[in-house]
Parts: C-alpha cells; sequence; structure tokens
C-alpha cells in the first residue's frame, strides 16, 4: 500500500490510496500454519511478510485510523526484511515508502526516490503482481511527483503508464482513478471525465480510501453533476 503532489504540497496525493495503491484492494493478510518450531514466521518469505505488514496498514488507512508512527513502524519492520527478490517484497517496499512519504509530506524527498526504485523493481520482477499494482503506483508517481525528486519519468511517461493499463484492463476501476488523479492534478478535468463516469457509475464498488480520493476529485471538478456521462451517469 496513500497514499494516501499537485498544489496541494508534495507528496499530499502521493499513493493517494497508493499508492493508492497500494493495490485498490488487497485481499486480507493471512496467517502462515505454524511450523515444528512453533514460530509461523519461519514458513514465511520476506515478500509474504512485507506484504502481510503492507496489507494491515491499508486496512487501517482504509478505515482512516492509520497515524503516522502506524507509517513509520511498518515501514521500519519491512525495511529490517531482507530482499527475497520477489515483486511481493519490492511492492511492499514501494508502497510503504509511499505511505511513509504521505506522513511527511514537504520532507519526503528521499521517500519519492525509494518508492519510485522499488517500483520500478515490483514491475520488472512481476508485471501482473497484484492486477499491475506497480504500474498503477509507478504511473500516479510519475504523474503526481516533481520531477526533481525522480530518477527515471516524468509526467507524461506517468500518463502515458496509466493510460496503457486502462486500454488494456477497462474494468479495473483503481487504473481509471489513478488516470482521473492525474489529470485533475495536471490542469486537464476534461481528460479525466471518462473515467470519473465510469467511477461514479460504479461507485458502489468503491471503498475506503478510495472513495475518500474519489469524492475528492469530483469536487475539484465541480461535482457529479457536471460529468456529463453518457446515459446521464
Amino acid at each position: 500500500m496513500h497514499v494516501a503532489f499537485p498544489a496541494r504540497t508534495v507528496v499530499a496525493l502521493l499513493l493517494a490510496g497508493l499508492l493508492a495503491g497500494c493495490p485498490a484492494k488487497t485481499p486480507p493478510s493471512t496467517r502462515a500454519p505454524k511450523t515444528e518450531s512453533g514460530d509461523p514466521e519461519v514458513a514465511r518469505s520476506s515478500g509474504e511478510r512485507a506484504l502481510a505488514i503492507l496489507d494491515d496498514l491499508e486496512r487501517a488507512v482504509d478505515e482512516d485510523r492509520a497515524t503516522r508512527e502506524d507509517r513509520k513502524r511498518a515501514y521500519a519492520e519491512v525495511t529490517a526484511l531482507p530482499d527475497d527478490g520477489s515483486a511481493a517484497y519490492a511492492f511492499a517496499r514501494a508502497a510503504l515508502a509511499g505511505r511513509l512519504a504521505e506522513a511527511r509530506g514537504a520532507k519526503a524527498g528521499r521517500l519519492v526516490g525509494e518508492a519510485e526504485a522499488w517500483a520500478r523493481r515490483a514491475l520488472e520482477r512481476d508485471p501482473e503482481f497484484r492486477d499491475g499494482a506497480a504500474t498503477k503506483l509507478l504511473g500516479s508517481l510519475y504523474a503526481l511527483a516533481p520531477p526533481r525528486l525522480l530518477a527515471h519519468g516524468d509526467s507524461e511517461k506517468g500518463l502515458e503508464m496509466l493510460e496503457e493499463r486502462v486500454r488494456a484492463r477497462p474494468d479495473d476501476l483503481e487504473a481509471h482513478l489513478r488516470l482521473a488523479e492525474a489529470y485533475v492534478a495536471l490542469g486537464d478535468p476534461e481528460a479525466a471525465m471518462p473515467s470519473l463516469c465510469l467511477l461514479w457509475s460504479r461507485r458502489g464498488e468503491v471503498r475506503g480510501d478510495e472513495a475518500r480520493l474519489l469524492a475528492r476529485l469530483l469536487d475539484d471538478v465541480g461535482g457529479p453533476e457536471v460529468l456529463a456521462c453518457e446515459g446521464g451517469g
């Protein structure tokens, strides 16, 4: 997993559910069976453990009860784990760097670069991990973060990644949300309308932190009544 840059401050929208995105809504973490030693953690890879920590934080974010200390603790726990080479580990590192960046605001420069680096690794390791979560996280990051904080992308690259995801997976509501967020943040609300219309028509499927982001985006463009969606929205 906010989280979770435009005119609202450098990292105010970084991983807005993300980051976001964190995944749109990741499945709940599961407890590993106990081993002969009695310790369930022995049987778990670093990636599995990192995802469990991320998922716990994302649930707290969705319920609007995650504190800055919760984010710092989750970030510290995962960074203490060794990299097992999995997309799971890399994505958890990226998402948790983003969630901590949300809390640090203008002081989050290093964390933005860290989120970018780990998201790129997750994308290289498995592009389809958790329904393309790394693509959506990285696309949002490139679209929203100041270029000076990034090493490999910019807003044009971010929009391209998100647009490609929407074309490839038109039913991916999180991809539509990230694309709409990027267009609104970049001052092109008209380009966000198709995605906002889809999201509004299926708003019952958008929950938690993402529902709050959708509400903010709709408020930014003037409310759902201005969407002019085909079929009345």
